[in-house]
């Protein structure tokens, strides 16, 4: 098994996570605002927010380690090509397969990795100069690790009992630092989930310098 994810996330339908209900919206408006057309997700999972992009009419590909995901994804969403790959592998091997994109997805994947310095070092491999990074994980912050300890839900939040689950917790400012040593600007941040602060994940949009 690779050191940066586990080898079976535990896919066994097509149903998206839950928390695509509220990061796939925001998603589909950045990339509009953006003026992207070519998208590749890192880290596609089961295929659903895949799904969702390319009924939007965006040209997209995905890429998952997981092979159970993968299978799910490729017979759920037969019009968007999705390869095994993972960002501890080569971009050009993929690379091979597909032209550089306007964009790049990864939605609450870098909570997962050993190494989540190699995310945005595969996206920008992987994007034309000067294209965008979006990026979602779970939010921390003052007010929400506050909210945290006072209803006492820290085990519930950093609970060690889900396989393949959490291993890193970023705030605004450790992502922004990550991104920047990555050779990226970042250029939009805003929450989803709840009200401010206590937002569920945080929408970070960079760009490739």
């Amino acid at each position: 098994m690779h050191d940066n994810m586990t080898s079976d996330y535990g896919w066994s339908s097509d149903i998206g996570p839950h928390s695509c209900n509220y990061i796939a919206p925001r998603i589909l408006e950045v990339l509009k605002e953006l003026k992207a057309h070519r998208v590749l997700d890192i880290g596609s999972g089961n295929g659903a927010l895949c799904g969702q992009m390319a009924k939007a009419g965006f040209d997209i590909a995905g890429i998952e380690f997981d092979q159970k995901g993968l299978e799910i994804a490729r017979a759920s969403h037969p019009n968007v090509s999705f390869y095994q790959f993972g960002v501890q592998d080569e971009p050009g091997l993929f690379l091979k397969e597909e032209n550089p994109f306007d964009a790049v997805v990864s939605t609450e994947v870098i909570e997962h990795l050993f190494s989540p310095h190699l995310l945005p070092s595969y996206a920008s491999a992987c994007l034309k100069p000067r294209g965008h990074l979006i990026i979602t994980t779970p939010y921390h912050g003052y007010l929400k690790n506050l909210a945290l300890s006072l209803f006492d839900k820290w085990d519930t939040h950093h609970t060690p009992l889900w396989h393949g689950g959490h291993i890193k917790f970023w705030s605004r400012t450790t992502l922004t630092q990550l991104l920047s040593e990555a050779g990226f600007d970042v250029v939009g941040f805003s929450g989803v989930g709840r009200g401010p602060y206590l937002w569920k994940s945080m929408v970070i949009v960079a760009r490739k310098r």
